[in-house]
């Protein structure tokens, strides 16, 4: 289980993943899930991937390497894409190239091919862009109305989203309440852990503000956590009980 979260805002985008996978209770180890292309000033890309970590690591390398263009000879690559459009039409056939290979070997033992992708960044000359990339290679663009897009385990981390984020959040807020949703996933998905892959992009800069790694104990993440919590109890205090009585208490009133 993984969760990865990109939210894109006036001031610039975001993209969280956590590194922690699982194949049982016995069997965890770290992989890095958020992947950066970049050419300082020209281009930045980033690519976080949930479900199977084989085809996503099989789809990653076809980007890189590249697929050829059956009516140029171009070898395709997500850094000579000229838009980001095109980019994330990249990724999807990258998806669908790799299931025509692998897909039925999956089938074959029972295992389901399981991808996804949140791919955001800039081009020089263009806007700032995010989408998200199914398993079937099609994708949705993040929107003003909805700045924010999740894969993997999201449900847990969707709800402070949905009452915090707007177009107009501040860049580095927005950052903190990704952070929030991703401790709140990980206080109730086990599968969701620390460390925590971190990337902070300027409108038109073209290159990482911040690329960052959080990893366990680190000061600002645990503070966050604690904080968050202490809220979360003093908010809960602060509502009063329900005025609610049952009808027998009721009656004896």
């Amino acid at each position: 289980m993984t969760y990865c979260c990109g939210i894109l805002v006036r001031d610039g985008l975001v993209m969280i993943a956590d590194t922690r996978t699982n194949a049982g209770l016995d069997n965890v180890s770290t992989f890095r899930k958020l992947h950066i292309f970049s050419t300082p000033g020209e281009r930045i890309m980033a690519i976080a991937s949930a479900g199977n970590l084989a085809i996503s690591q099989s789809v990653l390398s076809t980007l890189t390497e590249g697929m050829e263009n059956p009516d140029t000879g171009e070898r395709e690559t997500l850094m000579n894409a000229p838009t980001m459009f095109q980019a994330a039409q990249r990724i999807g056939r990258a998806i669908r190239s790799v299931h025509a290979t692998e897909g039925d070997a999956l089938r074959s033992e029972d295992i389901s091919f399981d991808v996804s992708f949140l791919f955001g960044g800039q081009i020089k000359g263009s806007r700032m862009r995010l989408f998200m990339v199914y398993t079937a290679g099609n994708f949705i663009e993040c929107t003003t109305d909805t700045p924010y897009l999740q894969i993997g385990e999201h449900k847990y981390g969707k709800p402070v989203l949905d009452r915090a984020m707007h177009y107009d959040v501040e860049l580095y807020e927005a950052l903190k309440t990704g952070l929030i949703s991703m401790d709140s996933t990980m206080r109730s998905n086990l599968g969701v852990g620390l460390p925590i892959d971190v990337l902070v992009v300027r409108t038109d800069a073209c290159e990482a503000d911040l690329n960052h790694r959080i990893e366990a104990g680190e000061p600002y993440f645990h503070d966050l956590r604690s904080r968050w919590s202490a809220a979360l109890r003093a908010a809960h205090q602060n509502i009063p009980r329900p005025p609610y009585k049952n009808e027998t208490e009721a009656k004896t009133k």
